[in-house]
This record gives C-alpha cells, structure tokens and sequence, in this order.
C-alpha cells in the first residue's frame, strides 16, 4: 500500500505543505446474490474514493463513480485504481468529471487500472474524458482480466491540451499500455507513446488533438450491429473493426463534445447486444 501523506521536501509530514506527491489507490470488489450486485469490498488510500454505490437502473447493475477529490493530477502524482467483479457480477465505473493532468515539473505522474472479472460477470468502464495540459508527463496502465465467458465495455478520450482556450500540447509525453486477456488468452496488446512529434504526424495523429477508443469483448455482434455503429456517423473521423470476440472503435479530430456524443452513442448501440442490458444517459456524464 503506498505512503498516502504529504510531505515537504526535507521529508517531513506537513498538511499545509506546498503539493509534492500524492499516492492514492482505490480497491473494490463487486459479488452477486439473488440477483443484486453488491459493492463488497471499498478500501482506499490517499486522493481516491467511491461515495456509495448507486443502483440508476436494475438493482443487477452496481454502479460506481471513482472520485479524486484533488481535481487534477500533477508531476509526481500515482493513481492506482483495482476492481475484483465476482462471478455474475455487473459493475458500471465511471468518473464524476473530465480528468485533468497538468504540467510535469519534471516528475511522471501515473495511473495503473487493474480489472479482474469473474465467470459470467461483466465490467463497463466508462471514464469521462482525460484533459492532457501542456508539458504532462504521463504514463497510464491498463490490465483487464476476463474470465472465459465474462464481458468488457470500456472508453477512453484523451484531450491533448485545450484548442478552444488556444492551449497546445507542445511539450511532454503520454505512455500508454493497454493489455486484455480472455480466458488466460491474449486478445490484445497495446502500447504507444503520444509526443508532440507524434502528434504531428500522419502515422500518429496527424495534428489533431483528441483521439477517443472503445473496446468491446464478448460474444461476437452480429453484422447489422457493427453496421449500426459505423453508420453513427459519416461526417466524422471514426472506425469500427471487429476481430472475432472484440470490437474496436476509433475517433480521431479536434472536438472532445464530438468524441463524447460519439463513444456515448456506440455504448448505447453496443450495450443491449454485447451485455443485454438497455441503453440509457449516464447522469454523471451530463452534470
């Protein structure tokens, strides 16, 4: 468990002091009984918590907003976030808010997501977007573990710097891994790393400032499903592949309103096919 106190720099603790780092970590297990998700488990270190869960819509779905009360994320700060979902499980995470992470001062700071889900159970992760300001330095860590028949909708957006403010990201980096296994089988690997210099070019992003990814695993959708969701959208940037028993989507352009309208409306699409569970708005994503 990480040290979760302030301190100066001479290493003395201090409540008052100057920010230097925080290290905060959030555990949570999610277990099923007569048909009721329940939130079993809830223990927390520095800056992370979860208020209570919340039941919006079938008392099968638990729902939890992950909470970092400091509202930004600075050089040096260690977010760790892990979540068990038992067996038959269903856990719908998702933030009150954009993440906001500033400027480096020489000093990387992190997050590390860790979802282990159990037979049958199901795990939507849904953060809202992730506002990158210039001269970040970040490394963010993604392990999602599915049982062999359990289900995974997660989102990500990523803001590179404020256009509308006028703010690029001119200086810094992001460092990115994403692993998904099924069944103890690797279904995907990814890691990048997002530079200003690859910002810029046409094999990264080419110059746009928001990219936005969706990853379903399950069952394999139908046709007509995948065709509804490229069929979301023909004017913006955007694709949609399946291979085999997970589906990417993809949004590339310069609007984050865009790539949220967007990731939110390939959910509603997927959610009844890929979970059977009905679409709906989720609350803290229009507050």
């Amino acid at each position: 468990m990480p040290d979760c106190s302030i301190r100066r720099s001479d290493g003395s603790p201090d409540a008052h002091a100057q920010h230097s780092a925080w290290q905060g970590r959030l555990t949570l297990g999610f277990s099923a009984r007569d048909g009721i998700t329940r939130l079993t488990t809830r223990e927390h270190c520095g800056p992370l918590r979860v208020q209570k869960p919340l039941y919006p819509e079938l008392p099968h779905v638990c729902h939890a907003i992950v909470v970092h009360p400091p509202g930004g994320v600075v050089g040096g700060d260690q977010l760790q976030i892990d979540a068990d979902v038992g067996p038959g499980a269903h856990a719908f995470l998702t933030t009150p808010g954009a993440a906001k992470w500033y400027r480096a001062n020489g000093r990387v700071s992190s997050q590390r997501l860790a979802l282990a889900v159990g037979a049958g159970a199901s795990v939507e992760w849904m953060p809202q977007e992730a506002i990158f300001f210039d001269e970040a330095q970040v490394e963010l860590d993604q392990h999602i573990a599915l049982a062999g028949d359990a289900s995974y909708l997660g989102c990500e957006i990523f803001c590179l710097g404020r256009r509308a403010s006028g703010e690029r990201f001119t200086a810094g980096g992001i460092r990115q891994r994403t692993r998904i296994s099924r069944g103890g089988k690797l279904l995907w690997w990814e890691q990048g790393s997002m530079t200003p210099a690859a910002i810029g070019s046409p094999l990264g992003l080419a110059g746009q400032s928001v990219c936005a990814t969706m990853i379903a695993v399950g069952a394999p959708l139908r046709q007509d499903v995948l065709q509804s969701v490229r069929a979301l959208s023909a004017e913006l940037r955007f694709g949609a592949s399946q291979i085999r028993q997970l589906l990417t989507v993809r949004y590339l352009g310069d609007d984050s309103e865009a790539a949220r309208e967007l990731m939110l409306a390939v959910w509603r699409t997927l959610r009844p096919h890929l979970l059977q569970r009905e679409a709906f708005d989720p609350r803290s994503w229009r507050t």
